[in-house]
């Protein structure tokens, strides 16, 4: 994809915060993307960030799907959760053989996922596919889905067939969304807006070739689609998810803080010492955070392009990187949160939004305190096993 294109993405994106920041409090409240958003966000191709260009999608670098998914978020962590998440699963996409893809993805290329890659569901073999059936949760944009991943244990007389290793066989399948029955259950406390409801599918035929293992191999080349680089490419866009719902929150307070006392005196927040070492630290927090993304997650990139024997410890460097800026992400949102006092929670005041959200999007999988445990495992000369390392 042309460099131009590329950027536009990104441009694209920051183009929207003024149609997003006027559907905030629709999104809240109606739990879910409004439509004509959507449709803004179909046609900048931001929830298929991540789709193979032989499928007719942008397959963006990571930095361009960061910077994308950084800005969408700043204004409103709901809309770029939505986007990143739909985006990775465009990813997993590669490994469909590319007509498949194509297939699915329609001309000109739309596509957008929900979906879980645990495996929730199980998978029936029949004569050119299976039928599935399960219920999955947190489908994060189900109601503008067009299709929904459904990851299943494969059944064999009643019982999960079992690999050579002795795990059960998994296989993601990817459903059409009128196969599926959404259940409300996303009452929540923060991320209202990604609509990450439950669903059902219940008996239906997928075909084989609308199935695959994230153990299987790219069925595109790229260094996008590198087996070493899955989840960095996968989790790259969450942690720009989380550091730009903690730039909007330290943007917003520094406003806030301009115009704002509190109950105990008169005197403006901006005005005080203690606000501003809290604001200078939530700026450093976030800075070195973001550049440790950006320097570890493009240095891993360049080392498996030029073909690096053994990239362990640069892949190790960017999943670290990934996992420690969503926790600085909440560290930061913590300081200016509680730097504002009393004022922080009132709904009138974006910051609450932020606080929540932020702390909701930190239960994701690629925060888990477990990959912290595996990178400092590389770092001490021991190899991995684990998909993705």
């Amino acid at each position: 994809m042309g460099t131009t294109v590329l950027h536009d993405v990104v441009a694209a994106a920051e183009a929207l915060a003024p149609q997003i920041r006027a559907a905030r409090d629709e999104i809240e409240t109606s739990r879910r993307l409004p439509d004509h958003l959507v449709q803004a966000m179909i046609q900048a191709g931001l929830f298929q960030l991540n789709l193979p260009s032989a499928m007719g999608g942008p397959e963006a670098p990571p930095l361009t799907t960061f910077r994308a998914i950084e800005a969408l978020s700043e204004v409103e962590g709901a809309v770029g959760w939505c986007a990143m998440i739909s985006s990775t699963v465009s990813l997993f996409l590669s490994r469909l053989r590319v007509d498949v893809g194509q297939e699915l993805a329609g001309l000109p290329a739309d596509v957008r996922v929900a979906g879980s890659v645990r495996p929730e569901g199980e998978a029936h073999p029949v004569a050119g596919g299976y039928r599935l059936r399960g219920r999955w949760d947190f489908a994060s944009g189900v109601m503008h889905a067009n299709w929904l991943l459904c990851t299943c244990k494969v059944m064999d007389n009643h019982q999960a067939r079992q690999t050579a290793a002795g795990a059960p066989e998994v296989r993601s399948f990817l459903v059409p969304q009128a196969a599926v029955t959404v259940k409300d259950t996303w009452s929540v406390v923060g991320m209202c807006g990604t609509g990450s409801h439950d669903f059902v599918v219940d008996d239906v035929f997928i075909p084989e070739e609308h199935s695959f293992s994230l153990a299987d191999p790219s069925q595109v080349a790229g260094t996008l689609f590198h087996p070493r680089l899955l989840m960095v490419m996968a989790w790259n866009a969450t942690a720009a998810n989380a550091l730009g719902m903690a730039r909007g929150a330290i943007d917003t307070f520094c406003g806030m803080a301009s115009q704002t006392s509190s109950t105990m005196s008169e005197a403006l927040l901006r005005d005080r010492p203690l606000v501003q070492t809290r604001v200078a630290e939530a700026e450093a927090i976030v800075g070195a955070a973001r550049a440790y993304v950006i320097n570890a997650v493009n240095t891993a990139w360049e080392v498996v392009q030029h073909d690096v024997s053994d990239p362990s410890r640069e892949v190790a460097q960017a999943r670290l990187a990934i996992t420690h800026a969503m926790h600085e992400s909440v560290r930061a949102v913590d300081l200016v949160f509680h730097a504002a006092g009393t004022n922080a929670v009132y709904r009138k005041h974006p910051l609450e939004r932020y606080f929540r959200d932020v702390h909701v999007a930190m239960q994701h999988a690629a925060g888990l305190p477990v990959h912290i445990e595996s990178a400092g495992k590389v770092f001490l000369g021991l190899r991995l096993n684990e998909v993705g390392w």
